[in-house]
């Protein structure tokens, strides 16, 4: 379904990938571009937030829902069988996805409340358009996964709520990194024993995944109940427990999919890589709970580790699959993944490693930098359709490989 037959108008506006994948990626880069000279104070935004506010705001409900986004509508088509939003349609949402990071950024010359509804209407009309689809297509199976941004559409505006009237957004920050862990465990969960499983038997015979059942459901259930208790209580032994308690789980579910088995393949690895930071960040999270660690270490964990790798991964794949290419990791899309690797390995060290955190900080910002800015290069002219247009036509009934 890479460029659907009957469609016209420009590639870009072909499929819900091509231009949030894209500009997700380029607003992930210069957003941490922009944050080290804030950060030391060598710069000053003209938003509203505080500077901290700012940086979580644009990763977890600006780059974030940008991808989430991406997935959603490329991913119902599959799911419900009928055509994906394109053309008008995808330009209203990708200029609404804009005009709030441009809102956000300047938020200090205007009422918040504008801010608010101009950058809160995205994630509102993701979720209305992607719950129309899938009702019409009766994919009643995949609606929790709507529920799930619906939560986060909520934490967004909860976030400039809090944030006007207390001066930081410290529960909405962690109403945010909680969806995006959910996702993570759900969305996750599924696609990595499943890819796996399907290289595994066409490529390497032998011990194959667990698919996804009872023990998985649990394990969200369970991840779902500490992070809720996290929320309201982050502090204390009880939820250090929970934490701990999914954090282990997460670890038993990790290995029970095979990823020993996928080195030969990059492309596939990266996915067992990132969700590896989903039960570490439980584990940290939880030591942040009593005391023993500062809580960013967790938060970064599964921000820059589990998002920052697994959206790549799966925009990576994506991107390849849709525009009919082989579905393996070239040179440049290895040095995707090795810069976002460094990154969250760095991020997380620079709060455990205070003594050495300078460095550390602008070890991960510029490999962060580096990865995203990379998966422009690389996969940008894809996106745009400025090259092998006429495979993707002729490969639009799908990739031979499950793509999404």
């Amino acid at each position: 379904m890479a460029i659907p037959r009957n469609y016209q108008g420009l590639t870009v506006l072909a499929n819900g990938f091509r231009p949030f994948f894209l500009l997700g990626a380029v607003q992930a880069a210069l957003a941490i571009l922009v944050w080290l000279p804030v950060y030391y104070g060598e710069l000053k935004l003209s938003s509203a937030f505080a500077p901290r506010d700012w940086h979580v705001h644009e990763m977890l409900y600006g780059y974030l829902p940008a991808i989430v986004t991406g997935f959603l509508f490329t991913a119902i088509p599959n799911w419900t069988g009928r055509l994906p939003i394109r053309g008008l349609p995808l330009l209203t949402l990708v200029i609404v996805w804009l005009a709030g990071r441009t809102a956000v950024t300047t938020a200090a010359f205007g009422p918040w409340w504008v801010t608010l509804l101009i950058d809160a209407g995205f994630l509102l009309l993701v979720v209305l358009a992607a719950a129309r689809e899938i009702v019409a297509g009766r994919n009643w199976r995949n609606l929790p996964v709507v529920a799930i941004v619906g939560v986060l559409c909520a934490g967004n505006i909860a976030f400039h709520l809090e944030a006007h009237l207390r001066g930081s957004a410290d529960v909405a920050i962690r109403v945010g990194v909680a969806v995006i862990v959910l996702l993570l465990a759900l969305i996750g969960g599924r696609i990595t024993p499943s890819f796996t499983r399907n290289w595994l038997v066409k490529h390497n015979p032998g011990r194959l995944p667990a698919p996804f059942g009872r023990f998985d459901m649990a394990v969200v259930l369970i991840s779902a109940l500490s992070l809720l208790a996290w929320i309201v209580v982050p502090d204390g032994i009880v939820t250090a427990a929970t934490l701990a308690v999914a954090g282990l789980l997460h670890a038993v579910r990790l290995a029970r999919w095979a990823g020993d088995r996928t080195l030969r393949e990059r492309l596939l690895a990266i996915l067992h890589v990132g969700y590896a930071f989903v039960p570490l960040g439980f584990l940290i999270t939880a030591a942040a709970s009593l005391g023993w660690v500062l809580p960013s270490a967790g938060l970064h964990a599964w921000m820059v580790g589990a998002a920052g790798i697994m959206t790549l991964a799966v925009m990576t794949r994506a991107t390849l699959g849709h525009t009919g290419q082989a579905l393996t990791a070239s040179v440049a899309t290895q040095a995707i993944y090795l810069g976002i690797i460094v990154a969250a390995l760095t991020r997380v060290c620079a709060v455990l490693v205070p003594d050495h955190a300078a460095v550390l900080l602008h070890v991960a910002a510029f490999s962060w930098i580096i990865a995203f800015a990379g998966f422009v290069l690389a996969f940008g002219p894809l996106l745009l359709g400025l090259r092998l247009r006429a495979l993707a036509i002729r490969s639009s009934a799908g990739s031979a490989q499950p793509v999404l």
